[in-house]
Formats: C-alpha cells, sequence, structure tokens
C-alpha cells in the first residue's frame, strides 16, 4: 500500500519539479517585460511618443502573479518552505516526520481546501457568471487596453490546487518515514549539516 502511494508522491514531485523548474523563463519574461516598460516610459516622454500601454503594465504583474501563485508547490517540495529549525534539530527523522504529517494534514491540506473553496465563486464571476445562473462578458481590466482579469484569477485556483497536490505527496512521504518504510534522513527537507557562521 504504502509502495503505491509513494509512487503517487514521485509522480505529484515530478509534477511540481517541472512546474518550479518552468517559472524561472517566467522570471526572465517578468524582467524583461519590466525593463522595457521603464525604457519605453522615459525614452517616450523624450520623443514625445507613447511607447508604453497599459497592456503590457498589467502583462508584468500578471507574469509576477503566474511565478509567485504557482511557484508554492516546488517550495513546499524542495524543503524550502518557513520551517521552526531550531525546535525539531535534535529530533529523530521519525519525529520530524511525525510533527509534519500531522502539521501537514491538519493545517495545510485544509487550508488548501478552503483557499479553493473560497476562491471557487469570485474566479467563475470573473469568467461571467451571472447570479441567474447565465453566462455574461468576461471581467476586463478597467484601465484603457487592459488585459482581461478571469485568466489571472484563474490561476489562484490552479496554484491552489497545485499546492495541495503537493501537500497530500508531502504526507505520504511524512507517513512513509513514520512508518521506518524510508530510512535515514530520506525526509524532503533534510538539508546537508552546514558549517557554523564565524
Amino acid at each position: 500500500m504504502i509502495e503505491r502511494l509513494l509512487r503517487v508522491s514521485r509522480a505529484i514531485d515530478a509534477l511540481s519539479e517541472w512546474v518550479g523548474r518552468s517559472l524561472s523563463w517566467l522570471v526572465l519574461l517578468t524582467i524583461a517585460v519590466g525593463f522595457y516598460n521603464v525604457m519605453a516610459r522615459y525614452i517616450g516622454r523624450f520623443l514625445g511618443l507613447q511607447l508604453a500601454s497599459n497592456g503590457l503594465i498589467e502583462l508584468q504583474w500578471y507574469l509576477f502573479s503566474l511565478t509567485f501563485l504557482l511557484s508554492f508547490p516546488y517550495i513546499l517540495k524542495q524543503g524550502a518552505n518557513v520551517r521552526v529549525d531550531f525546535l525539531e534539530a535534535n529530533w529523530s527523522d521519525r519525529r520530524k516526520a511525525l510533527i509534519s504529517f500531522w502539521g501537514t494534514v491538519l493545517f495545510l491540506i485544509p487550508f488548501c481546501v478552503l483557499g479553493l473553496w473560497v476562491t471557487v465563486n469570485p474566479v467563475l464571476q470573473s469568467w461571467g457568471l451571472l447570479p441567474d445562473g447565465t453566462w455574461g462578458r468576461w471581467e476586463i481590466s478597467a484601465d484603457a487596453s487592459g488585459l482581461p482579469r478571469a485568466p489571472i484569477k484563474s490561476v489562484v485556483l490552479v496554484g491552489f490546487g497545485l499546492l495541495l497536490l503537493q501537500a497530500v505527496a508531502q504526507a505520504i512521504k511524512y507517513w512513509a518515514v513514520w512508518c521506518g518504510y524510508v530510512e535515514g534522513s530520506a525526509l524532503p527537507e533534510a538539508e546537508a549539516e552546514l558549517p557554523p557562521l564565524e
């Protein structure tokens, strides 16, 4: 049974790894769009031309939002999330796994489910769902030549969904360590000993 669950967890890990590595290109694109926006504003003023647009300014924060919202599963998988290391420094791997398992099951997974539940209606309304159940127009930026809001709001759902999947994968791995199925320091967040700072 645990072997099957670990296979599921490895598949989720692979998805989070792929998404996380893909986001590095979005960071570069965000920087490039931001650089263009700044240069276009100043050069446009100098030349007396309108080189910048609200669409490109919004694209910059859309790209940042994508990077921010979709990187949480990768951060969790890598163990780069905030932890209280000084409390667990002398704990065994099994004890760390048990505490992490219950923290994930009692706090992180319900948080993701709550995030999905609270976000569904605003996202559907952004896509044009009306109170009577019919569909109208997408939500559009109030700024001239702005971008539609519905796609970027949908990313909130995707982000919570991916984080929920990774939380389930982490819980499986923690439980496997607690059961003694994974030997040694196989916790996902285990790090090499660092030399003391001097």
